[in-house]
């Protein structure tokens, strides 16, 4: 341990490049800063109005500001990342119309600490009671500059004053303590606080909440709870920068980010984490090979223990909740990827694998994982052990290659529970449907049930520019089965780097997977949401839908395409089937109509009713069935008059083709209804020079012999085309 605090201190005190100290000379972000009580209750609008003024305004919508382009032209790069010029954007109100942020307190009982959990509340209309629901957007009009307040500040440093060996959510749990942490998420799902406490000792909840990130509202992430969404977000070498990013973070946690990954491999990679840092309420995640592999120019043969070490020191004291590590990547697995169609598709661990091959020896990250998890239990760090070899198509979908490392996944799991490091397990990326339910079953027993944190997977490899939906599919199923954490794909995904409406576009289609997941496991809850909004819809409260939907301007702008009116807000009917084919407006008459005639219930009316227009059919003989042609079709529908002129008709016709006693036995024949003594029934069809002479005939077993052979004397004068009369007879039910 004395060897481990002695490097974190070199490394704390390294080079100005890295340094926390010689780093923030023009920054906002000062010890002696303090801004706790903007914590208390619902946040205050008004406070720091108008802090950020320069920029353009983000729009709601997926069109781009036109009305300055020079102030609307994004810059590729910060220019002084020290200051960075932030970007506004929509605010809560304006995304969440009729909805406010709210804050409920809870008591932790050991401490003594009020905690504040949001939530958002949805004020709907009439005497129906609001609807709470689950909030990631954090602290609102907040500028970017300052940061967040320092909500764990108090609960850190209790803690630290203990003296205990660790300082892990999973080391807590295991000693019986319910954390203030552990306390908030119970709060945010409505659970039990000792239930959070016993899943996150057992390993299969993470709690991931870096002790220097205390901007942190904790989150749970484990598969007896809801399902999280994580959004990546990070700038590359050709485009982006830091106000960028700090803008994709904000607007991805307004659409319900659960966690956010930085994966930044362009310019400034320090500098941007601790923006996204200081202003996430979220846990941010990295992949510190990523940074290191920047350390040595991009030159994977490079990289050392010792550097990588040292990254993950860097990105520790700076508040990284999460670090994903490509331990798994073993030597001996890289040659069962050579007869794959896209070979290995991590960056992560692509570079792990560069390494090993340059040198044939085992994985560094492998070879040093118990000193990784020394680093990880004093910040409380989580572990996401990296899919490095997870399948990049259909194709290469649960090949030995992807299985072989998921094993190890497992081992190296159980390593780190034994020093009380909270881990899951990163998933698969392009999985067949079908081929699905496997990977679950695989990682639930090799790994032990830690959490399983899955990309997609992408179902299908036919539709990029859409892959978002591709991979929601595959998320929504495997979230069902038991995954934790689904880590959204956007539309850009496999073609460049993702934009802020990318960043919507993706959140929104992973919350749609996370919430039918949830669904589909039954978790405590999770239908009301869908029994709120079903409501409003029934009962065409427009206003209240669009507020309980995901992206209520979305849906508001969808319906206004084609009724913009206010009175559209209430009318009851949509462009879709209009005033008269409104289904939920005709069930809604019917109710209107039982109650008005004193029946029990809409059921009891459209029984009676039914009942009511049966005995009028059948009282007008409209029985005319069997196969239908030309003019005769459709004669259920038509009046009684009308069908007995067209048998009149049929009649006149026939006898022009046969002899009039021949005629008046078919005539009396189509003509008949009913017999009292029915044996069999059968529909002759008479074929006349083109025409069709539909007969309903119920025969009597007494004349059967003679109705038989009547029918086989005409049908040969009736028919021009070639018969066997016997075949027909027994077609017909006669034989």
């Amino acid at each position: 341990m004395a060897s481990l605090e002695a490097t974190l201190t070199a490394v704390r005190c390294k080079t100005d490049k890295h340094s926390a100290q010689s780093f923030w000379p023009r920054s906002s972000f000062l010890p002696t800063f303090s801004i706790l009580g903007r914590t208390v209750g619902a946040y205050n609008k008004e406070s720091n109005s108008g802090a950020v003024s320069v920029g353009p305004q983000a729009t709601l919508t997926f069109d781009s500001p036109t009305s300055n382009s020079n102030k609307t032209k994004q810059r590729k790069h910060t220019v002084d990342p020290s200051a960075p010029d932030f970007l506004p954007i929509p605010s809560f109100e304006q995304c969440f119309p009729k909805s406010t942020k709210e804050y409920r307190e809870v008591i932790h009982e050991e401490s003594g600490h009020v905690l504040k959990i949001p939530f958002r509340r949805v004020h709907l209309s009439g005497d129906e009671p609001h609807f709470d629901t689950y909030d990631t957007s954090g602290p609102q009009n907040i500028n970017p500059r300052i940061g967040l307040p320092k909500l764990r500040k108090d609960w850190v440093d209790r803690r630290e004053k203990l003296g205990l060996p660790r300082n892990t959510q999973m080391f807590y749990a295991k000693r019986g303590m319910i954390t203030e942490e552990m306390l908030f998420c119970a709060a945010r799902e409505n659970l039990d606080p000792e239930f959070v406490r016993s899943e996150v000792a057992r390993g299969r909840a993470i709690i991931p909440s870096n002790k220097k990130h205390l901007e942190l509202e904790p989150m749970i992430v484990g598969r007896n709870f809801l399902v999280k969404v994580n959004a990546n977000i990070g700038n590359s070498a050709v485009v982006s920068s830091i106000e960028e990013e700090v803008h994709k973070l904000q607007w991805a946690t307004m659409w319900g980010a659960d966690t956010v990954m930085d994966l930044s491999t362009g310019r400034h990679i320090h500098e941007t984490r601790e923006w996204i840092l200081r202003n996430s309420a979220v846990p941010v995640g990295t992949v510190p090979i990523y940074q290191a592999l920047e350390k040595v120019n991009g030159v994977a043969e490079d990289l050392t223990w010792e550097i990588f070490r040292d990254t993950l020191i860097e990105q520790a004291e700076q508040g990284v909740d999460y670090f994903t590590i490509h331990a798994g990547v073993l030597l001996r697995y890289i040659p069962l990827t050579a007869k794959r169609m896209t070979g290995i598709v991590s960056r992560g661990g692509s570079i792990h694998a560069k390494w090993c091959l340059a040198y044939h020896k085992e994985n560094f990250a492998y070879e040093h994982w118990d000193e990784i998890l020394d680093i990880c239990n004093q910040y409380d760090i989580a572990l996401s052990i990296g899919d490095g070899l997870r399948p990049g198509s259909i194709y290469d979908a649960n090949d030995t290659a992807q299985f072989a490392e998921l094993l190890t996944q497992g081992e190296l799991t159980r390593r780190a529970w034994e020093k009380d490091v909270q881990v899951m397990n990163e998933g698969p990326g392009h999985i067949p449907m079908h081929k699905i339910p496997e990977n679950m079953q695989k990682q639930l027993e090799w790994c032990n049930e830690a959490p399983f944190y899955t990309l997609g997977p992408l179902t299908t490899d036919i539709a990029p520019g859409y892959d978002h939906i591709t991979s929601a599919i595959g998320a929504a199923n495997i979230g069902a089965l038991g995954t934790a954490l689904l880590c959204y794909v956007t539309p850009k995904e496999h073609l460049g780097l993702p934009n802020r409406d990318d960043v919507k576009a993706g959140v929104i289609a992973y919350k749609i997977a996370a919430h039918a997941a949830d669904l589909a496991k039954c978790h405590p809850y999770a239908q009301a949401w869908d029994d709120a909004l079903s409501k409003a819809r029934f009962e065409f409260r427009w206003m209240d839908q669009f507020a309980l939907s995901l992206d209520p301007m979305t849906a508001m702008s969808f319906h206004d395409e084609t009724l913009p009116s206010e009175g559209s807000k209430v009318a009851h009917f949509c462009s879709m089937c209009g005033p008269k084919f409104c289904s939920m407006k005709i069930t809604e008459d019917v109710r209107k109509y039982a109650e008005e005639h004193g029946y029990g219930s809409a059921e009891e009316a459209v029984q009676e009713g039914m009942e009511a227009m049966s005995a009028q059919f059948l009282a007008a003989k409209k029985t005319v069935s069997g196969e239908q042609h030309g003019e005769a079709g459709g004669e259920i529908y038509l009046p009684q008059s009308y069908v007995e002129s067209l048998k009149r008709k049929h009649c006149l016709k026939l006898r022009s083709y046969v002899s009039p006693l021949e005629a008046s036995v078919v005539c009396r024949l189509i003509s008949m209804d009913f017999f009292p003594e029915v044996g069999q029934s059968f529909n002759p069809i008479f074929c006349v020079s083109g025409f069709s002479i539909l007969a309903n005939a119920h025969l009597s077993v007494r004349s059967e012999m003679a109705n038989h052979s009547l029918y086989l004397l005409l049908l040969p004068r009736l028919c021009p085309m070639p018969f066997e009369p016997l075949s027909n007879a027994r077609r017909h039910g006669l034989d």
